[in-house]
């Protein structure tokens, strides 16, 4: 009796662990099929433009956005302690007086989730109800997630930058971008857990 207890335990294990293996590819392979493969044409505005840093193009893309006037200000979060806005504004040296007048950074934010609550505090307090949310085509989905989380009642518009670490042929045909992919979808994967285990974040 207990030997078939035991092999019938041994059953569901690895049946759990197949189902659970075909679950985490499944996700992997509808997490890359998201990933924007162009830039988006905005034909809108919104109250604000947020910007994540780390690939060069980001701010001079969200620069651009402000200077089109599809946001009334910029928030450029996660900006290094020691670069001034000096050295950011020579980036688009044609757009540097905004930075005197609708450009405001942050420093404190070190990841996605710390670029989030400096992106809820920003908006809250210039009372913005739509933002426009600029980063990486590959990191889109965790930054609207991460920011959707702590501020659910503003609507968010996903502006996608290009990336050049994501190739433009299918990524199961380059290593780097498979592995580039499957790591941002762990942390997406952790995102949502996060987000599940305290549902009032944004409070």
């Amino acid at each position: 009796m207990m030997a078939g207890l035991a092999r019938w335990i041994g059953f569901l294990t690895m049946t759990a662990g197949v189902v659970g293996v075909l679950l985490l590819s499944g996700g992997f392979i509808w997490f890359a099929w998201t990933i924007p493969e162009q830039e988006a044409l905005l034909g809108r505005k919104a109250d604000g433009i947020v910007v994540l840093t780390g690939a060069a193009s980001r701010i001079p893309d969200a620069i651009e956005l402000l200077a089109a006037e599809r946001g009334k200000r910029l928030l450029i979060t996660g900006v290094h302690r020691a670069t001034s806005a000096t050295e950011i504004a020579r980036i688009t040296p044609l757009y540097a007086k905004y930075f005197s007048c609708c450009i405001d950074l942050d420093r404190s934010a070190l990841n996605t989730f710390g670029n989030a609550l400096e992106s809820r505090r920003w908006a809250r307090q210039h009372n913005f109800n739509s933002l426009i949310v600029v980063t990486s085509n590959w990191h889109m989905p965790r930054a609207m997630v991460e920011i959707a989380h702590q501020l659910p009642d503003v609507e968010l518009i996903a502006y996608p930058v290009m990336s050049e670490r994501v190739k433009t042929e299918p990524w199961w045909s380059h290593l780097d971008t498979t592995r580039l992919l499957a790591a941002e979808y762990l942390k997406y994967l952790f995102a949502m857990l996060r987000q599940h285990l305290d549902p009032d974040g944004a409070s």
